[in-house]
């Protein structure tokens, strides 16, 4: 059988479509037009089109799972079937037609999730024409949408499929107060990015404090805010426009339901995504290293009456984890990142353990192309740290940090996360104990589909930006 006629044979797509040598395990042939759905409490205007391929039903037999539930199970196996998880535990039955892998001394876990990511907005290769990840033309640039910057052709994709990513969320970056909306993604191979959107993951508005925006504004610029008071306030001011903005609309809604026809109020698209978070449906993501400056970001939040999901890089929120603990607020951090600037400087190694262990959201997470590759790496080192500062931390429950607790800070923990029955079949299949150095993904299963197969090159996806520069047999040319 030839290679595209073994591709085509197991994605099996609905209708015509062109198959790319480039996007042989897209879904791009799975794309569909659909209907604009509901998102941040009306029709999104770039709906998602993913919808994963048909995929014959597999069982991974006699692993170690490691659920993001918690648990551990050893010898346990678990079924994949139409995309969802179907059953796990030690003795399953299973289809006729499922393909059968023993995995015996493998680990499984949850598809990985990078909270933080810039892939596809600063794009390998590095050059200022691909450099589409900050807006600095305004402290306030929250109209803008971190999708419409992402080139699905970054390789730096199929490089974190290989580390076990099947979930990112693309931010835009933090030279703004308000940096705009940041968009998940499930790490499939694709012509356009409506087709990697995670259908139906709410929209997150990235805030960014401290150093990033003070610098950008203030100094040279010569602009407002040039100090972390003018942050404040300049955070204060659009809110209180954005509060405005929601009474006129809601004033218009009002009308229309009693039977009027008022003018409609102007749209706005700055304050329509700031609206949105103030009704609930925007995930705020907020760049945060200092402890003091996230009490007051928590302060601002209760002014305005909106929650903060998550601080990120979060480089003293073991000075506060109490606090985040009480407003249920994830930190999302480094395990040894610091000193590469004045706020960083203040970090210890255990931050991760020492949120945790406070009862707070505590999660691992990249802003990087080459630790994203690595998110299982960088849980060890910060488990490894932890337990040297005497928290008892076991792999079931550090296994959390890349997995259930980001999924959980992107509002799609209903869906994936976690090995649980119904959820995702979004699923990695490690050659040993993931949190070694030496352990390799082996498989990856987004949906139930075979996306990435260490031992298979015919399963390992290859953009078209790097067709030029890798020959048939992978080498570089």
């Amino acid at each position: 059988m030839g290679f595209l006629q073994g591709m085509n044979k197991q994605l099996r797509p609905a209708g015509l479509c062109v198959v790319f040598l480039a996007l042989t395990l897209s879904n791009a042939c799975t794309e569909t037009a659909v209907e604009p759905e509901v998102v941040a409490g009306q029709a999104d205007p770039f709906p998602s089109t993913y919808a994963p391929a048909a995929a014959t039903p597999v069982l991974l037999n006699n692993a170690t799972l490691l659920t993001g539930t918690g648990r551990q199970l050893d010898n346990a196996s678990i079924l994949l079937v139409d995309g969802k998880i179907d059953a796990i535990g030690p003795a399953i039955d299973f289809p006729e037609n499922a393909v059968v892998i023993d995995a015996s001394g493998k680990w499984i876990t949850p598809g990985l999730i990078d909270v933080h990511s810039h892939l596809g907005v600063y794009p390998a290769p590095s050059h200022e024409g691909n450099s589409d990840g900050n807006e600095i033309t305004n402290p306030n640039t929250a109209q803008v949408y971190a999708e419409h910057s992402v080139w699905t052709q970054d390789p730096q994709f199929t490089l974190a499929l290989a580390g076990g990513v099947t979930t990112l969320q693309i931010l835009p970056g933090s030279a703004n107060l308000f940096g705009g909306r940041g968009v998940t993604l499930k790490n499939i191979p694709s012509r356009t990015v409506q087709a990697m959107k995670f259908p139906g993951a709410p929209y997150s508005l990235k805030m960014a404090c401290g150093e990033n925006p003070k610098r950008v504004y203030g100094g040279e610029a010569g602009q407002a805010p040039a100090s972390r008071m003018a942050n404040v306030a300049g955070y204060r001011t659009a809110w209180i426009e954005a509060a405005n903005y929601l009474d006129k609309q809601e004033a218009y809604a009002g009308k229309q339901a009693k039977g009027r026809k008022p003018k409609p109020p102007p749209r706005n698209l700055r304050l329509e995504t700031l609206a949105e978070v103030l009704n609930g449906n925007i995930l705020v993501h907020n760049h945060c290293y200092r402890g003091e400056e996230m009490a007051v970001m928590i302060d601002v939040a209760k002014e305005f009456n909106y929650k903060v999901t998550a601080f990120h890089h979060a480089v003293e929120a073991y000075k506060v984890a109490d606090i985040l603990a009480e407003h249920d607020i994830c930190a999302a951090m480094w395990p040894e990142w610091w000193g590469f600037k004045h706020e960083a400087y203040d970090m210890v190694e255990g931050n991760v353990a020492m949120v945790d262990a406070a009862g707070a959201c505590a999660i691992v997470h990249s802003d990087s192309a080459i630790t994203g590759q690595r998110l299982n790496q960088e849980a060890a080192k910060a488990m490894a740290a932890g337990i040297a500062a005497g928290y008892p931390i076991t792999r079931a429950h550090a296994i959390n940090w890349i997995t259930s607790n980001p999924a959980k800070a992107l509002g799609v923990s209903a869906r994936t996360g976690s090995l649980e029955v119904g959820k995702m079949a979004d699923v990695v299949l490690w050659d040993g104990d993931p949190f070694s150095v030496y352990s390799r993904t082996e498989k990856v299963f987004i949906d139930g589909v075979l996306i990435y197969d260490r031992l298979d090159e015919a399963r390992q996806p290859v953009t078209d930006f790097d067709l030029g520069i890798i020959d048939p047999t992978g080498e570089r040319l």
